[in-house]
């Protein structure tokens, strides 16, 4: 499911879904499905972002060796 979505579209569901939990606007009988989905879509995240930073430290590396 998170593998569909864009980093920014799942922070934002995960987003929604704290919300919904501190608001207490979940229904107890959707709960244990909401944490699922939000742990899911933590583990997406942190994938997303090791990725990303990744990428970047290559970048880096790359433009020290041109000088």
């Amino acid at each position: 499911m998170a593998d569909k979505l864009s980093y920014d579209e799942a922070l934002r569901k995960l987003e929604g879904i704290v919300e919904q939990i501190e608001d207490d606007t979940i229904m107890l009988d959707t709960l244990t499905q909401k944490i699922s989905e939000a742990n899911e879509l933590i583990k997406y995240c942190e994938k997303k972002l090791r990725s990303i930073e990744s990428e970047v430290k290559k970048t880096m590396n790359g433009d020290d060796n041109i000088k």
